[in-house]
């Protein structure tokens, strides 16, 4: 059994963080996630996309972000559980946690941090009937390196932020991409729609709206896709890739069977200090709700901190702890503390 002071579910960007505020403590975390490497959804989906609400960066870049978590994290020495899902939540007799894995590890600790983002996620899939059978080999529900793209034909369907993002960064990577969107309006920010409609214009990207690709053709790779418009014959056009960027459904698998206070597919926590109906576990990022909420990287890192306080309170209740500034001392100065 792996034992640990706090043990983080969701090695995204806000468990990654609350490693770094769980060591200014001086209190051991070890780090469960699904995917085989650390970062969430930033690592996973959208690696190479730029985000511009971080404080102290006008743009990073997603796995930038996630390299400099890693690098901030690493002096307490994190360790980690990677490629096996968190399955099983047990209270023991001596009053700790335990954390079993699909896998069958065993983790326990006094403290549980879930950090796991929406949960695990599914992409929406268009209703083509053979659309698995191109999975991999020229369909992807996701982005995650766009050199794939470069100098290849590709089609893009959505009418979301993702798609319209994609689309004006893809253009500048790919050979042709074409964005098919089944309304004339679309919901993203108004900002990129005015760029997509510009760089259509410019001939620099192929815009069909009031249509869908409701078919793929191919001999064990994507050759073409049929688009059939809302007034008029379908027709095929060829292309390479087939990106349906119609958004992800998130699942929280698991967790809904650990007696959590679950309302609308999210964790209910006491804003005091994000805490759940079950002692000593928490609940902070995306995974949580509660009045106000806003889904946002930055507030996932106040909530993590604001839980580790309470954690160590926890851990080490006859002990009176004295709020130090990484600025006077530190993070050296906490690691010899």
């Amino acid at each position: 059994m792996i034992e640990t002071d706090i043990i983080i579910i969701g090695a995204g960007p806000c468990g990654l963080f609350t490693v770094f505020e769980a060591g200014l403590l001086k209190l051991k975390c070890h780090l469960i996630d699904a995917l085989p490497q650390p970062g969430g959804q930033l690592s996973e989906i959208y690696p190479k996309k730029p985000i511009y609400d971080i404080p102290g960066f006008p743009s990073v870049l997603a796995k930038d972000l996630v390299d400099n978590l890693i690098e901030q994290a690493a002096p307490f020495n994190p360790e980690f559980t990677l490629g096996d899902r968190a399955e099983h939540l047990d209270r023991m007799d001596d009053g700790r946690w335990k954390v079993t894995t699909l896998r069958g590890v065993e983790h326990a600790a006094p403290i549980v941090m879930i950090a796991g983002g929406l949960g695990s996620f599914e992409p929406r899939k268009p209703p083509i009937s053979n659309i698995t059978d191109y999975e991999d080999h020229g369909v992807e529900y996701m982005v995650r390196d766009p050199d794939l793209y470069k100098g290849k034909r590709m089609v893009i369907a959505g009418g979301g932020d993702s798609a319209l993002d994609w689309t004006i960064f893809l253009s500048k990577v790919a050979a042709e991409v074409t964005l098919v969107h089944r309304r004339s309006k679309f919901r993203g920010a108004l900002d990129s729609v005015e760029k997509v409609k510009m760089l259509a214009d410019d001939g620099k990207i192929k815009l069909i709206t009031e249509a869908q690709v409701t078919g793929i053709q191919g001999d064990g790779h994507v050759q073409s896709v049929t688009i059939t418009p809302k007034a008029g014959n379908p027709y095929q056009i060829e292309t390479d890739h087939f990106v349906p960027l119609f958004g992800l459904t998130p699942k929280l698998g698991p967790l809904d069977n650990w007696g959590l206070e679950i309302e609308k597919g999210a964790i209910r926590v006491d804003t005091i200090d994000y805490r759940t109906n079950l002692p000593g576990v928490f609940a902070i990022g995306d995974i949580n709700t509660y009045t106000g909420k806003l889904k946002l990287i930055l507030c996932g890192f106040h909530e993590g901190t604001m839980a580790v306080q309470s954690a160590y309170k926890i851990i080490f209740p006859d002990k009176k702890h004295t709020l130090k500034y990484t600025t006077v001392t530190g993070v050296q100065g906490f690691q010899e503390a």
